[in-house]
């Protein structure tokens, strides 16, 4: 059994790229596997995009992977407004977005991903406030929104999917990946820094380093208790 079946099948987290700058970067990711690649709307980040970049992107990749637009602090009408144009799949909010943000887009039925921070704000618990469709959760150090490379104690979200279907994120790479989805038992993973040549261009040696060091891993959930798809 591949990854992708075992994914299917529920017995493997997801798998989410971050960060493509590029179609042809996208592509090559798509037809490795993965389920989801992001496209950063935040100006500060080296892996920002345009609106014209991101929907090139996601329309090259249209019915083999899902686009997720990545957005920090933005208004309703500009998510909105990005949605449409770069025809995105889901929505990531990465910084302290409201409840009722989060509500208005879901109530236009958009897919809301909300980060969640095991050592910032908001916390883990305050994911009940949002009602997100799913939650992406991080350590929440770092200079910029994001992992910032860092790795953390991914033990802190173990149980959190008990409640909510989430992505884990911050300070993955292929050496690590195992013990990161042993100690908190994810429905998807989130990676960017750790399959890069340099920051927004990603290594394709990597990025199957990383997929195959997945499927490896002796993944375990309670009977009966498969991963929520969230991609």
């Amino acid at each position: 059994m591949n990854l992708k079946q075992k994914i299917e099948n529920g017995y493997r987290p997801q798998i989410k790229v971050c960060g493509l700058t590029r179609v042809e970067e996208a592509l090559e990711c798509a037809d490795l596997g993965v389920d989801a690649i992001g496209c950063v709307f935040f100006p500060k980040s080296p892996r920002h995009v345009t609106e014209d970049q991101a929907k090139k992107i996601s329309v090259a990749v249209s019915g083999k992977v899902k686009t997720v637009g990545v957005f920090v602090n933005e208004t309703f009408d500009n998510i909105m407004q990005k949605v449409n144009y770069c025809h995105l799949d889901r929505v990531q909010l990465h910084g302290s977005e409201s409840p009722e943000l989060v509500g208005r887009l879901v109530q236009e039925n958009i897919f809301v991903i909300k980060a969640l921070f095991a050592e910032g704000r908001p916390s883990l618990e305050e994911a009940e406030n949002y009602r997100a469709s799913a939650y992406l959760v991080e350590c929440g150090k770092g200079v910029l929104p994001g992992g910032n490379a860092l790795q953390w104690d991914w033990g802190k979200t173990y149980g959190f999917g008990k409640q909510y279907p989430f992505i884990l994120a911050g300070g993955l790479a292929p050496e690590n990946i195992c013990r990161a989805v042993t100690e908190s038992v994810p429905d998807a993973v989130d990676i960017s820094s750790g399959v890069e040549s340099c920051p927004g261009r990603k290594d394709f040696h990597k990025v199957k380093s990383f997929i195959e060091a997945l499927a490896r891993c002796d993944f375990y959930r309670e009977p009966g208790k498969k991963i929520r798809r969230i991609f």
